[in-house]
């Protein structure tokens, strides 16, 4: 028998220098909301806010586009945290008592955060001067005094120790000990009391001497520090939280029992125990404690006084609350997540009299929301970055690319009047320190992403901070119970307290079968699909005006009347007849049922045809949404899909069913050789050859391949569609092209179907007279039976076709459809190449049985080159569910580079990544946050800021340690070192022509506009968005996978690799 055996190549070097001008990895800067935040800090001078984290990790953020990040060393809660002033220079205190200093340092005119310094303290007995427990030497609150170069810590124990913060080294002989403080309390007071824990630490803003000391027990103590004395005492009720008047006269303490009080602190030299007002806001009943109390003065004498919790505990024990009073208004703050800590953003100058607050900034659990306080009625100030991205749970996601500039405008407008903004210039946002150096983005991105509550969000995802544009509800064309909800919440406003809701988060969806599962938006003309879970698949347009209009309902039967199935998921939604009212922005056009009610798991969007395709676990229809007509529905069910017909919200799942299919598959699994063998199929044929041919000499000259068994056809949920494409090519005959659609399902089928598009459909939104019709063409079942996870065809040069009205209205290269074209598919094992229209196979790269991994996600992107404006090359992009990054030539499919970009253990991460056109992507690395990764060497999006920083003269500087990247690591996704790629060119492809080891020739040089031109919605390959069976199934079985690998890998050492077609 003749073989072909292909001898390993060295690598070219002037192919290795290209990939190194194409490819490289960052991961750039992570977007939305910081995942689990524990401590707040703002620096009133240089106008920049930090949050920490339970996972240890810091985050500066000042104008748009300003960000710094950084790592603790060790995975603890960042529990405190001070600016020193004007500096650039933060203090943490973590829940383990160490401090850590961070600096922001330039380097080559940019700016980056670096931890400078750290401290453990020590914790031996009696160091803290009390009972010599350890547990006592415990840090409960720091305080910076003298302009930063000193700090105070307070500890459990009731001591107070001075650090020396540029070096972070305790001060012998400063140490105030509850001993020293006792002395000056009176005999009545201190028998047999101890003061507890320090709960505050104040400073004087004119006089740094000064000292404001609150213990746990309702003592407190102006300690001079110079003196060494007790210059005034109060005594009050257990403690919570201090604040110090900005004059000096006045100090506010908030209690344990939901009450505060005001002292005066020029009132005589005994001790004083009754304050000049004592009030409890929300009493007389039983109220939970003020947590942290705040005093801002004002000119007009209106002061204002601002705190958290205090809430009457029978009542309402359980609502998260600040509270704003001034003169006799107050309004309590109503958010939908637990308080962590509140800044107000007043002047700090010491020449001030007054403070005169512009602003309150309020940090929660899932999101920030500031208050405009010189503008009536307090409004809200639109966040430019730190949106909650999952105030209702992202359930898909999707990005469109090179937004014309006129779409821009309208989606933006549209967002406008959503959120009208008050006429006076006050509500600005006031974190706007350092300076964005970044240029301008050359093209608009936007991120579609679709949420439980049947919401689609649009961001604008241009540049570092991803800014809220627009919010699309599909909630309101169907029957749901959100109205018997608001009346509630409207009768109970007049209630007290005032209560006010405030902040977007809301994870509470009133409907499940609302969510969206798939968006797809064509940017030319506005129109835009969106599928959700219950089988919903609505066509939208953008309106610049509100309107009222019905919208026509159609249903397409994707069973096709097949007998022995029987629905046993969710019912679909209940549509609203009639007109109903629509807001500016995306209006419904139509409204599509599938039937059965099943998620819907693949859309794809043709405006230029005026067609739309949909695929559910059961099947796939194409619907002409300009005639409002189904044009076709094929059901895609084996008769042993049992599983398709339960849904994902049914109740009638059975266990017992789960586990018989369980042990079904190792019983499978446990089958002989033999039995294998004598199933009949090439494959398995041929990997009986690949088991018996070895040599010595083959082992240096062909890479070792795992045996990979085929998957069963009766295996439950084959019919799930996992992909929709639409193109312009031959599929009849090599001399006609016309319109087509592909489909590829779960069990490794692809249906091609050629589309009659009557003229008048594809250039007008005028109804046609003549329908569009679709005849099957080819049907392709791959011999694994592997999922088919994506289809793209290629032109005659192996380019991907353009997107619609791209070619017609000249915004892209148009198409070669002179040579022969080609279809991509890629399924969970490899990639293939077939010719068009006869669909015989070209090439292929058998990802499985290489690399021992499966696809998640693919998108063909365009790389272009550092080194030269104009050159440029269409690869493809993967993702496994290893959570590795591969990058393919197209259409050879030579393995260029490969990254590890996504923790193998993060099933949603990889279930969740999006690729960009132009070689970026996006995936969750928690619910609120998308970390942005770069495969581009030129495409890359990421913090390129400055500060004004003022150092003092004699400050020490941590000595700067050189970095490969401005950011190395993450806080919560894997750490981010900017990698040269990993060169996979000496590979051979074992199934490559006997010419194909020569280097590929250079693509032809690419326009800009031909370069950046798609939009990744379409273009973009997706998979479905959800967390799968096999995402799960991938991660469990991961260990017996890896020994099975092992085992073919014994097995199959010293053996050839002949050309396999599979």
């Amino acid at each position: 028998m003749m073989k072909f055996r292909f001898r390993r190549q060295g690598a070219d070097p002037q192919r290795e220098k290209l990939k190194q001008e194409l490819f490289a990895f960052h991961k750039t800067v992570e977007h939305g909301f910081p995942n689990q935040p524990s401590a707040l800090a703002f620096d009133p001078e240089l106008r920049i806010m930090a949050i920490g984290t339970r996972s240890g990790a810091v985050k500066i953020y000042g104008a748009p586009g300003v960000e710094f990040t950084g790592l603790h060393r060790d995975a603890a809660t960042v529990t405190q945290m001070h600016f020193l002033p004007g500096q650039g220079r933060l203090l943490t205190l973590l829940d383990d008592s160490s401090l850590h200093l961070w600096e922001v340092v330039h380097h080559n005119g940019c700016a980056h955060l670096e931890e400078a310094l750290h401290h453990q303290p020590p914790s031996r007995p009696g160091f803290d001067g009390a009972s010599g427990l350890p547990s006592l030497a415990r840090i409960t609150v720091v305080l910076l005094v003298a302009a930063g170069d000193l700090a105070a810590l307070g500890t459990e124990g009731g001591s107070v120790f001075f650090l020396d913060v540029p070096t972070l080294t305790l001060l012998e002989g400063q140490t105030l000990g509850p001993d020293e403080v006792l002395r000056s309390v009176p005999d009545d007071y201190r028998c047999g009391k101890a003061l507890g824990p320090v709960e505050s630490l104040q400073g004087h803003l004119r006089d740094t001497t000064k000292i404001l000391i609150g213990y746990s027990r309702g003592l407190l103590v102006i300690w001079n520090r110079a003196a060494r004395c007790a210059d005034r005492i109060f005594l009050g009720n257990q403690l919570e939280s201090v604040c110090w008047e900005r004059s000096g006269r006045t100090l506010v303490s908030s209690h344990s029992d939901g009450s505060y009080a005001v002292w005066a602190t020029d009132a005589g030299d005994s001790p004083t125990t009754q304050p000049t007002v004592a009030t409890t806001p929300y009493g007389p009943f039983p109220c939970k404690a003020i947590s942290k109390i705040l005093w801002r003065n004002c000119a007009s004498g209106e002061h204002f006084i601002v705190f958290s919790g205090g809430m009457p505990r029978a009542s309402y024990g359980d609502r998260h609350c600040v509270s704003v009073l001034q003169a006799e208004t107050l309004v309590t703050l109503d958010f939908t997540s637990r308080v962590i800590d509140f800044f107000t953003v007043h002047s700090t100058r010491p020449e001030d009299e007054f403070d005169e607050p512009q602003a309150l900034a309020v940090l929660l659990e899932e999101e920030l929301v500031v208050l405009d306080l010189q503008t009536p009625g307090w409004p809200a100030v639109p966040a430019p970055y730190l949106a909650p991205l999952h105030s209702s749970a992202i359930t898909c996601s999707a990005h469109v690319a090179n937004v014309p500039a006129k779409l821009w405008a309208r989606i933006v407008s549209a967002g406008e009047q959503q959120n009208p903004q008050p006429a006076s210039g006050a509500s600005s946002w006031p974190i706007t320190g350092g300076l964005n150096l970044a240029q301008e983005p050359t093209q608009r991105g936007l991120l579609l992403t679709g949420h439980e509550d049947g919401t689609v969000r649009f961001w604008d995802a241009s540049g570092v901070a991803l800014r809220p544009l627009y919010k699309l509800s599909t909630a309101g064309l169907f029957q749901t119970d959100c109205e018997h909800a608001d009346s509630l919440a409207q009768a109970a406003e007049d209630d007290w307290p005032p209560f006010r809701k405030v902040g977007c988060f809301d994870p509470y969806s009133d409907d499940p079968r609302l969510g969206v599962q798939k968006v797809a938006l064509c940017k030319y003309t506005a129109q835009m699909v969106v599928a959700g879970t219950a089988g919903q698949v609505l066509v939208l347009e953008l309106s610049d005006e509100p309107s009222d209009q019905a919208v026509g309902v159609a249903s397409v039967d994707l069973l096709q009347d097949r007998e022995g199935f029987t629905w046993k998921g969710h019912e679909r939604l209940s549509p609203r007849t009639g007109p109903l009212p629509w807001p500016a922005g995306f209006q419904p056009r139509a409204l599509v049922q599938c039937l059965p009610p099943a998620a819907v798991t693949a859309v794809t969007l043709h405006a230029e045809w005026g067609l739309v395709a949909f695929g559910t676990s059961h099947g796939f229809g194409l619907f002409d949404y300009l005639r409002r007509s189904p044009v076709l529905a094929r059901c895609t069910l084996h008769p042993n899909d049992s599983l398709a017909m339960e849904g994902p919200l049914s109740r009638v799942k059975s266990l017992k069913k789960s586990l018989r299919q369980s042990f079904r598959r190792i019983r499978k699994s446990r089958v002989s050789g033999k039995k294998r063998l004598t199933a009949g199929s090439k494959l398995q044929e041929a990997n009986a050859q690949l088991a018996e041919q070895a040599s010595p000499h083959d082992v240096e000259v062909t890479p070792v391949q795992r045996r990979i068994e085929p998957r069963s056809a009766d295996d439950s949920l084959s019919g799930v569609v996992r992909c929709l494409y639409f193109a312009d090519t031959f599929l009849r005959d090599a001399a006609h092209h016309g319109p087509t659609m592909w489909a590829g399902t779960n069990s490794g089928s692809v249906f091609a179907y050629a589309l009659e598009v009557p003229a008048a459909a594809a250039n007008s939104d005028r109804r046609p007279e003549r329908a569009v019709e679709a005849v099957l063409g080819k049907e392709v079942q791959l011999m694994h039976r592997a999922p088919v996870v994506a289809v793209a065809v290629l032109d005659g040069r192996g380019r991907p076709l353009p997107e619609p009205y791209e070619a017609s209205r000249d915004l892209a290269q148009a198409p070669d459809m002179q040579g022969g074209h080609a279809v991509l598919i890629a399924s969970e094992e490899q990639f293939k190449v077939f010719t068009l229209p006869k669909v015989s196979a070209k090439t292929k790269f058998k990802l499985t049985a290489h690399e021992g991994c499966r696809v998640r996600k693919v998108a063909l992107a365009t790389f272009a080159s550092v080194a030269c404006e104009d050159y440029a090359e269409t690869c493809l992009a993967c993702l496994t569910n290893l959570g590795d990054v591969h990058v393919f030539s197209v259409p050879g499919l030579r393995p260029q580079v490969h990254y590890a970009c996504i923790r193998k253990e993060d099933i949603s991460g990889i279930a969740s990544c999006v690729f960009t056109r132009h070689g970026q992507g996006f995936y969750l690395i928690s619910p609120s946050e998308f970390e942005r990764f770069s495969l581009s060497a030129r495409n890359i999006t990421e913090p390129l800021c400055s500060l004004d920083i003022s150092w003092p003269r004699d400050a020490m500087r941590a000595s700067y340690r050189p970095r490969e990247s401005p950011k190395l690591s993450q806080a919560n996704g894997t750490p981010g070192v900017v990698l040269g790629p990993q060169s996979r060119g000496g590979s051979p492809d074992p199934t490559r022509s006997e010419g194909a080891d020569t280097p590929e020739p250079p693509e032809a040089t690419l326009s800009p506009t031909s370069v950046d031109s798609a939009t990744s919605a379409d273009t973009t390959l997706d998979t479905t968005g959800d967390v799968t069976v096999e995402d799960v199934k991938d991660f469990l079985g991961s260990s017996e996978e890896s020994e099975k690998n092992l085992r073919n890998l014994s097995e199959d050492e010293a053996r050839a690799c002949p050309i396999l077609i599979g």
